[in-house]
């Protein structure tokens, strides 16, 4: 296999900090020669200092666990229901019956849109927002499940009975591998619908976790406060974007998307 990468080139990783590290500087200049006035944007090293600030008191660490607890408590319990009705609503295709209609339709709606009916359910508390929270994560997971298994390949299904596979060992051991990529897709954009559902949730009802540090800031005129909430908001989203991918990666191993040194061409 030849090596087709140039050795004066830097890595692709080096290259990838090299735009945010820029900015970040220039954004440091700018604010230390007085061309950003500091309540509109302060300097990355003043957000920093209250970073720390914040860290040594503990409120950062405990607006963050609410947040977080938050977030995987929506993901967890959302994609536990998508998964498991999204297997039931294919399953109904296969045997002929459109029994998902509403769910289809209902997947198409904003989640935020259920928001006044949830609260009337449930009151502007914690069971509200989890609710809200679990309905993100369950149409995504739910549509890219029935969507996968749609999609898995008939060939590999007559292999599988062709072995003897039958009913949910079939399910088991060749379609729901076969629909994994859609799946993990649905529970990466759930993901990512979870956290910008949870920044409303906690800015605009009674605000608690990270958007009550926002709000306080907001009311204090902490404008490096208040971008510290977005950073952390921002950071907190993509490290468990990261760990998603990571799973994707351990799971779909034999993907060329995910393993394309394995498929790269040879001289």
């Amino acid at each position: 296999m030849s090596d087709v990468r140039n050795p004066g080139r830097p890595p692709a990783r080096t290259t990838r900090w090299l735009a945010p590290v820029l900015v970040l500087a220039l954004w440091q200049v700018a604010a230390q020669a007085g061309w950003l006035p500091s309540r509109i944007l302060p300097a990355p090293s003043a957000v920093a200092t209250a970073a720390a600030t914040l860290a040594q008191s503990g409120d950062l660490w405990l607006h963050a666990r609410i947040s977080i607890l938050r977030a995987v408590s929506g993901l967890l319990l959302g994609g536990a229901a998508g998964l498991i009705l999204g297997v039931a609503g294919a399953m109904a295709r296969r045997a002929g019956t459109q029994a998902d209609g509403v769910l289809q339709a209902l997947g198409l709606v904003p989640v935020l849109a259920f928001a006044p009916l949830i609260a009337l359910w449930f009151g502007a508390g914690d069971t509200a927002r989890l609710a809200l929270l679990s309905l993100a994560a369950f149409f995504p997971v739910y549509l890219r499940t029935v969507r996968g298994i749609g999609a898995v390949d008939p060939a590999l299904v007559e292999t599988g009975r062709s072995h003897g596979l039958r009913g949910w060992p079939l399910y088991v051991h060749v379609i729901l591998p076969g629909a994994l990529p859609e799946i993990l897709a649905g529970l990466r954009q759930g993901l990512g619908l979870v956290w910008l559902t949870l920044i409303a949730l906690e800015l605009f009802l009674p605000p608690s976790g990270l958007g009550l540090l926002a709000t306080q800031a907001r009311e204090t005129q902490r404008t490096d406060v208040l971008l510290l909430g977005i950073v952390l908001y921002a950071v907190l989203s993509v490290a468990s974007g990261a760990l998603i991918h990571a799973l994707e990666r351990r799971l779909l191993r034999w993907s060329p998307a995910h393993r394309p040194e394995l498929f790269t061409g040879t001289d």
